[in-house]
């Protein structure tokens, strides 16, 4: 059960170790592009691929759907960046159902822990699977992996290692439980737990009161998707990269910005200047800074 590419690496994975995989269960056909042209998702098209039949249900409560489930008769399944599943569905398989989690959980439960895990400046992270029960992201783990956050990553770049850790682990974790020899470790409860919940365009504004450290790890915590952004002399852009800057061109205030028209445009911190280094306008296309600043004005 999967949607976008972070899932494919896994049913990839499982089909090469020699897993039996009966079905996969991904979202329906989308609008897509500028033509809104119906989609399948980057799992629907592995699957295809692979002649695995696919079922896309919009609900999942539905009775045709649980019938249709069923008759697969899956010892097992496995979940990598799907949807919250009901018990019923779930509880289904023999063995149970069990989910890939991109952190080390108990930390970073919910919907976006890659993301969190830059922006909070953290220096590791990593990839966890676990058995589905009734409170989101809390089941007993079975197994993990760590993964080092390096200084200039992006959420791009990490996710992209994160989605071959995990595949490997979701193997492991199938081979696993297939020989029968599996720990189930109740994950420890903390008072410092982190959360990851859903990024929104309300949450994903800079803050430039801020250092400008954070706001550095914010930018590369948001980029490449859903991207961080701010407005500028009545102009919202997108923000995909910037640097601490080692100077101080002129007095300001937080959220002020200055420019040479030529190769920078910097904008104050709480403590300093970042460097806006690759950014798009509205309308516009991804750009960096220099190119942007030759064919435009702020």
């Amino acid at each position: 059960m999967g949607t976008p590419d972070f899932a494919v690496a896994s049913l990839r994975k499982l089909l090469q170790g020699g897993c039996h995989v009966v079905a996969v269960v991904t979202a329906p056909n989308r609008p897509s592009g500028r033509g809104l042209t119906l989609t399948a998702s980057p799992v629907k098209q592995a699957a295809v691929a692979a002649g695995i039949p696919v079922l896309q249900p919009e609900k999942l409560r539905d009775p045709a759907f649980l019938t249709e489930l069923a008759s697969f008769e899956a010892d097992l399944q496995v979940v990598v960046a799907f949807r919250m599943l009901p018990e019923v569905v779930w509880a289904m398989p023999r063995v149970g159902t069990f989910n890939l989690h991109g952190s080390k959980l108990p930390q970073y439960r919910g919907a976006a822990p890659i993301n969190w895990a830059i922006i909070n400046g953290e220096i590791e992270t990593g990839v966890t699977t676990f058995f589905i029960e009734k409170e989101i992201d809390t089941g007993q783990m079975i197994f993990q992996e760590t993964e080092p956050i390096h200084p200039d990553d992006t959420a791009g770049t990490l996710h992209d290692r994160l989605m071959e850790l995990g595949a490997g682990l979701v193997l492991k974790t199938v081979e696993a439980i297939e020989a029968g020899q599996y720990p189930r470790t109740p994950q420890p409860e903390s008072a410092e737990l982190k959360p990851a919940p859903k990024l929104h365009r309300d949450t994903t504004e800079i803050n430039w009161n801020q250092p400008a450290h954070n706001i550095r790890n914010f930018v590369r915590g948001l980029s490449p998707y859903p991207t961080a952004w701010t407005v500028i002399n009545g102009k919202t852009y997108k923000i995909y990269a910037a640097a601490i800057a080692n100077e101080s061109p002129m007095p300001a205030e937080p959220g002020q910005a200055f420019t040479d028209h030529k190769t920078k445009l910097l904008v104050r911190a709480e403590d300093g200047w970042l460097s806006i280094t690759e950014l798009q306008a509205e309308g516009k296309r991804r750009m960096a800074i220099g190119d942007f600043l030759r064919g435009n004005t702020i």
